[in-house]
């Protein structure tokens, strides 16, 4: 029997609800690694993340500031947590959070030795909404036609570039479908308030939705990538069931992608599949999707392959993985001591 090696691994993205993070099927993952005895630490935002109280999963929490407070808040919450846990890696699953520790990355490394496995900045700005278009014309990929969104009064001349219905998306999250322009004006203020400008109109494509998960090591090479299609949607555009596709031909797109842009790291990359058999890639997102505990069941870890990468190690990419595998979510009620929540929210630990 192979004694696992015990670790401490850092991870964010805790609100496993309606629209979870990808932080608990990234612990999942990492709990049934053949490779690690894994002890994970916790990182929330919110005093209601119900990862916080999932205590098979998540062996010690800590709130960490808003990524709005800026890199100096987060490296000294992160100073005084390294101090009580001994962290040799961390995983941050949320979009907005990314760029404080991307811009983090080699500080934190040096005064702590804590590695993460993130793409680089320009990586990250390169594949954001706004600049998808740009994106696929450089990297050989179809991407619906887009434009950034400002201000309400851009509203009346937007049929001189799209036909409706139209996509209106926000800067880090939310799509909505919009038939009208009284429409896109509801949703523009709705995303405004809640991510800021700018919004970003989007050509819409009929056809069904596929999704690849998938990781990079940064030199070109595909560590791993499992397609999927979205059999069960909710009203905010989430999966709640899906099953992995034989697709060799998104595998090989994927593939291409992350071969030209060398990414770094995890992503997820939304298409649609036209009745013509056509790719457009619609988003990528620069870490795992929520929906990534998938890809283990298919055979490939990929949150265990990140962590061996951010050690150091050579990693061999995966070369198969299982078809017709079906992940179906499911909610359920917690029961949850009042004390929990107050130490939470009072002391920021639990």
């Amino acid at each position: 029997m192979t004694t696992k090696k015990p670790i401490t691994i850092a991870v964010s993205g805790l609100n496993n609800i309606d629209s979870p993070g990808p932080g608990i099927p990234v612990i999942r993952a990492l709990k049934e690694s053949t490779i690690y005895d894994v002890r994970i630490i916790g990182l929330s935002y919110e005093a209601l993340e119900p990862g916080l109280y999932m205590h098979k999963l998540v062996d010690k929490s800590y709130q960490v500031p808003f990524p709005s407070a800026g890199t100096e808040a987060l490296m000294e919450r992160l100073r005084y947590i390294h101090n009580q846990e001994n962290i040799a890696v961390i995983i941050p699953n949320f979009d907005a959070e990314l760029s404080n520790f991307m811009n983090l990355e080699n500080e934190i490394l040096q005064e702590f030795g804590i590695k993460m496995f993130l793409p680089t900045q320009e990586q990250f700005d390169e594949r954001h909404k706004a600049n998808l278009f740009e994106f696929g014309k450089k990297h050989d990929v179809k991407v619906p036609f887009s434009k950034m969104m400002f201000n309400t009064s851009e509203i009346h001349s937007l049929q001189q570039e799209f036909t409706y219905p139209m996509v209106v998306k926000g800067r880090f999250y939310d799509a909505y479908i919009a038939y009208n322009q009284e429409q896109v004006a509801t949703y523009f203020n709705k995303l405004v308030a809640k991510w800021g400008l700018p919004i970003i109109i989007q050509e819409y494509v009929f056809g069904s939705e596929v999704n690849v998960t998938a990781i990079g090591d940064g030199n070109g090479n595909a560590i791993g990538a499992v397609p999927m299609r979205k059999l069960f949607i909710t009203d905010k555009g989430k999966a709640w069931a899906g099953i992995s596709l034989d697709d060799q031909k998104l595998v090989e797109i994927a593939k291409r992608v992350i071969s030209s842009s060398k990414w770094r790291g995890g992503m997820e990359l939304e298409f649609i599949k036209t009745a013509e058999d056509e790719y457009y890639l619609l988003e990528i997102n620069p870490r795992f999707p929520a929906w990534v505990y998938l890809a283990k069941g298919c055979g490939q870890n990929h949150p265990e392959a990140l962590i061996r990468m951010a050690l150091g190690e050579t990693v061999e990419p995966f070369d198969k993985y299982e078809v017709g595998k079906m992940f179906v979510r499911y909610s359920f009620d917690m029961i949850v001591d009042l004390k929990e929540f107050e130490q939470i929210s009072t002391l920021g630990e639990l």
